[in-house]
């Protein structure tokens, strides 16, 4: 039988827009606009199933809070691998890190990180407060390790918005001390935190401002756990934004999004021949 591939459906069916074509070498998006999805507790087989129909178009897995040394040892152990595999960063939950900070137990965080083979991980402090230096010292101490560092920027506590000023002189700290990317706190509900309000409106005049405050957002990455805020930041930035928190079950629906295989962004196809249609 023949086979029947990616390649069998037209150019301008898969990829309206032009820019989001996957790289059969490592199974990535040469788009720059990343996607980085959230894990709160998926099986072997579930997360098999996820790399298998959507590891094209995620670049980076979190395993959300502090779930991963709860995980059976060689069931995390899969995990990781089948996602390096795959060419991703897999990374545990920021607030593990915290935990390690506040339990003082910071070097047998990097050990078991690495020894248990995580690519990544992500700098935080959403819930406690980290010093300036101790920052900046676990950046360093992430990449002396050999990981991808992330850095994350707001509190978790509802109600906490983002502050433009702040977050420019955070994230201009955190790339000089070699974060990959600094993500914007919405928490894995997208509610009453960072740019979001109760109901996971998104505050105009705060995007605004951390949009022009910021100027390029390339290395900026924006948590929008919700469909509304995933199409808002797509619109106000275009298919190349940084999207995170996404849901493992919401992947593919995204990448249409980015491709204009979504009314919600059907405008971002670029057609290069004139309409006829003919039956």
């Amino acid at each position: 039988m023949r086979s029947i591939s990616q390649a069998s459906w037209p150019s301008a069916l898969n990829d309206p827009s032009g820019r989001r074509e996957v790289a059969q070498n490592a199974h990535r998006t040469t788009g720059r606009g990343k996607t980085m999805v959230i894990d709160k507790g998926l099986g072997r087989h579930a997360f098999s199933d996820l790399l298998e129909t959507a590891a094209g178009y995620i670049d980076c897995i979190k395993l959300g809070f502090g779930t991963a040394p709860l995980y059976p040892t060689d069931l995390l152990l899969s995990k990781i691998e089948l996602a390096k595999r795959c060419g991703l960063t897999i990374m545990p939950g920021g607030t593990l890190l915290e935990t390690a900070v506040q339990q003082e137990v910071v070097p047998s965080f990097f050990r078991t990180v690495c020894r248990l083979g995580f690519n990544g991980i992500e700098v935080s402090d959403g819930t406690i407060e980290l010093s300036r230096k101790l920052r900046t010292d676990l950046i360093k101490e992430g990449l002396s390790n050999g990981l991808n560092v992330v850095t994350e920027y707001g509190k978790k506590l509802s109600g906490s918005l983002v502050d433009a000023n702040e977050l420019v002189v955070t994230a201009e700290a955190d790339w000089q001390a070699g974060a990959a990317l600094v993500t914007i706190e919405a928490r894995e509900s997208g509610m009453n935190v960072g740019l979001f309000d109760r109901n996971g409106e998104c505050s105009q005049s705060v995007l605004e401002a951390v949009s022009h405050s910021l100027g390029d957002i390339s290395r900026i990455m924006w948590e929008t756990p919700l469909k509304q805020q995933q199409v808002l930041l797509l619109q106000t930035f275009g298919s190349e934004v940084n999207l995170g928190n996404i849901q493992p079950s919401e992947v593919l629906a995204l990448e249409t999004m980015r491709r204009g295989l979504r009314s919600d962004t059907f405008h971002f196809g670029a057609r290069v021949e004139p309409f006829i249609y003919m039956i």
